[in-house]
């Protein structure tokens, strides 16, 4: 198969290039609409009890409360004429706001709990209509407009989800800009230092480019017929020109290593495709196998990462694999044209790194000695992970300035009880007045409940409290609402037992009860992603040992590749963990202690893996094309680092300053998933790959490559092997003889 790619780039290259630059036209012009047809939000389980009671909510009662103006009155109290006049009429404003619903006031109600215990704010709670995309977009309008100071001395801030929501969409964008504004120029340096020459370097940027406008055009395509979140375009710029560097630095090392060597041009580039494009192939392989895995989450915001990650991954594998050898044959020997001062020539010449040789040898020669203290500082790192905690984003992870956590901070410190994080309980179906009075006041008897607001009264302490002066907007004809305010920390252990127990408490005869709320969104997220995590991580393991046997041959080569990554990986969610749990270092990094957010956790476990198996690939191929050639497992491992070594830490070097940048934001969880996955693939591309890989091939020896007789035949038939003339057999390794005296 590789054979005919590389004819077919030799044969047909200008016309290979003619197709790819009309393809990336027509596919940067689909992709230009995908952020019309991408949508925010997705974080839930549609089938969960807190999704159907929320979609119930909307129905019938107008949509829960996801907007809270916090209004503060200059001097004095809220109710003075003057500031119950200016309330009054922000009220009837908002009231004419077509965005808005189900507007409720301190100043329409008189209800204390919506006036702060000093007096000097009131709350205004009300319900921006449309889908969470278009929540966004209203909630930006009615904050801009409202906010701010008014003519008589109110202040008004807003909090609440759109609240948060606002503030994330504003925050993040910065974010990502500071971001990209240290990850290109850094790349681009890097890039120069790494290749040496102008045109060598810019060949990733032709592949990243490719990689990312096809991805753009199938996120619109699928934003057509399903749900796909616009975070999802992040993964894809940052995926796209993270794996086009690593797969050009591969192809482009390894052509010009043969040219040096005195071959063709044509002899270079099919040499080149057929082996570093087999390695490029299974990579890509094992990167699309371990992203796919995100495609079994109900949420769609893990959901798009998979389609997004899936996309380029095989986007980037494909051009690669076609348009590379293809820009090989048109420039050959012009490869290193623009070469750069530093640049030693004989580095083309030989790609063996000394360095990496040295290591290599060294660590086959006391494999255990210097294999125990990696793993023993890696497990240490690791141990956070006994106490990890699991939660949802709220307004924590904006910087302490943002209004919306302000507001927050105000409403647990003033007020009594927080209606923006009550647990909301829908009946099916009407209920008669005292069977619902009863079940009313069994809830406000739970420990931590300050009040039940019911469509006949409202109850506190197990009893009625305003019997009689209900809320009627709670009762409709087919179903009825209950509001269940407590003071206790919203997304905490105790708000998420009082959602429990408000499940577990029997309803009027005849109905079933739907539990919503923030806290039981928690809830069921944590249930719904914990459910499918051993499903995901079953699909990554036995999906990634299958295409390694393929590669390799071996059925230990695979096991061994597995136990490694989950280690390190490991050693980077505990280290997360540490900091952005636990609250180390977390005053240096400006951000709040608290649980870890599910889906970023399970996004930045998934892409880690797969970038770790991307350099498993580098490595194992190189390892194995010398143990092929009759090269000892010693010499094959200790010249297999070397010739690599380089190209594995400058591609991770590369992709984890990408990652790094965005150490940069403000929004905590961009900042753990960046910092995580940077952290993630230089543990990987030093750790694993320079020390415990070859301590382990020196322990195991032989047996590294044992497959049983009946999977070698299976392996001969349908294993993806090189084709066509072996390359004359490599120089011996300048550290073979001091490793073979071992």
């Amino acid at each position: 198969m590789f054979e005919r790619i590389a004819d077919l780039a030799i044969r047909r290259s200008r016309l290979v290039l003619v197709v790819a630059v009309v393809a990336v036209a027509l596919m940067g012009a689909v992709g230009a609409g995908a952020f019309g047809k991408l949508k925010g939000g997705g974080y839930d389980d549609p089938s969960s009890q807190s999704s159907r009671a929320g979609k119930a909510i909307e129905e019938k009662f107008g949509g829960e409360t996801n907007l809270v103006l916090l209004v503060r009155a200059p001097e004095g109290r809220v109710d003075t004429p003057e500031a119950d006049r200016n309330g009054r009429a922000l009220v009837a404003d908002l009231k004419g706001e077509k965005a808005l619903d189900n507007v409720v006031s301190y100043w329409d109600t008189r209800s204390p709990d919506l006036r702060s215990k000093d007096g000097r704010e009131a709350l205004v709670l009300a319900h921006v209509k449309g889908d969470t995309t278009e929540q966004e977009k209203n909630a930006k309008s009615l904050v801009d407009e409202y906010s701010g100071s008014y003519e008589g001395g109110l202040t008004v801030r807003a909090g609440g989800g759109t609240g948060v929501g606002v503030d994330l969409s504003t925050q993040v964008p910065k974010d990502l800009l500071l971001a990209e504004a240290i990850a290109v120029p850094l790349t681009l340096l890097l890039l120069l230092v790494v290749f040496g020459s102008v045109v060598a370097a810019l060949l990733p940027l032709v592949i990243g480019t490719i990689a990312i406008a096809g991805t753009f055009a199938e996120l619109f395509l699928l934003g057509g017929v399903t749900d796909v979140s616009n975070s999802a375009t992040n993964l894809t710029t940052a995926l796209g020109l993270g794996l086009g560097i690593d797969y050009a630095l591969l192809m482009i090392s390894r052509f010009r290593e043969q040219l040096a060597t005195g071959a063709s041009v044509d002899d270079a580039v099919r040499h080149t495709v057929r082996t570093a494009g087999r390695t490029v192939a299974f990579s890509a392989a094992t990167v699309a196998v371990a992203l796919a895995a995100l495609l079994v989450f109900p949420q769609y915001f893990l959901r798009s990462f998979g389609y997004a990650g899936v996309g380029v991954v095989a986007i980037a594998a494909i051009s690669t694999l076609f348009v590379m050898p293809a820009l090989f044959v048109v420039l050959g020997h012009r490869v290193n044209s623009g070469r750069l001062p530093w640049a030693k020539k004989e580095r083309a010449a030989d790609s063996r790194t000394p360095l990496w040789g040295r290591l290599a040898r060294t660590v086959m020669r006391r494999p255990a000695l210097t294999a125990l203290p990696v793993l023993a500082v890696l497990l240490l790192a690791a141990s956070p992970l006994l106490g990890i905690t699991l939660g949802t984003p709220d307004e924590r992870v904006l910087p302490e300035d943002a209004e919306s956590r302000q507001v927050s901070s105000v409403l647990r410190e003033k007020f009594s009880g927080n209606d923006d994080s009550a647990i909301h309980v829908i009946l099916d179906k009407s209920v008669a007045k005292a069977p619902l009075e009863s079940y009313a006041t069994e809830l406000s008897g739970l420990d931590g409940v300050v009040r039940v607001e019911a469509g006949t009264g409202t109850y506190a302490l197990g009893r009625p409290a305003e019997a009689g002066t209900g809320n009627a907007a709670l009762s409709r004809p087919d179903a009825q609402r209950l509001n269940v305010v407590s003071d206790l920390e919203p997304k905490s252990d105790r708000a998420q037992a009082l959602v429990e127990k408000v499940r577990a408490l029997a309803p009027p005869a005849g109905s079933e009860p739907l539990v919503g709320g923030v806290d039981a969104e928690l809830v069921d997220s944590k249930d719904s992603i914990g459910g499918q995590v051993p499903v995901a991580l079953a699909l990554v393991a036995v999906t990634t040992f299958v295409l390694l046997f393929l590669f390799t041959g071996s059925v230990v080569q695979p096991l061994r590749a597995l136990v490694l990554n989950v280690i390190s990986l490991g050693a980077t969610l505990g280290v997360m963990t540490w900091i952005f749990q636990d609250g180390n270092l977390a005053s240096l990094l400006g951000v709040t202690p608290q649980p870890m957010e599910a889906s970023m956790t399970v996004l930045m476990f998934v892409i880690a893996f797969g970038l770790s198996m991307d350099y498993e690939v580098f490595v194992t191929s190189r390892i194995k094309e010398l143990h092929d050639q009759g090269r000892d497992n010693e010499s094959a491992v200790t010249d297999g680092l070397g010739h690599t070594g380089r190209i594995v830490t400058a591609a991770a070097c590369l992709l984890a300053v990408s990652f790094f940048a965005f150490g940069t934001a403000q929004v905590s969880f961009m900042q753990m998933f960046g910092l995580g996955s940077g952290l993630a693939i230089l543990i990987d591309a030093v750790a694993v790959r320079g020390v415990l890989v070859p301590a382990a091939m020196r322990l195991l020896g032989r047996s590294a490559w044992y497959a049983p007789g009946f999977l070698r035949k299976f392996h001969g038939r349908f294993g993806l092997s090189e084709s066509g003339p072996e390359p004359a057999p490599v120089e011996a390794s300048p550290y073979v003889r001091s490793a073979t005296k071992v």
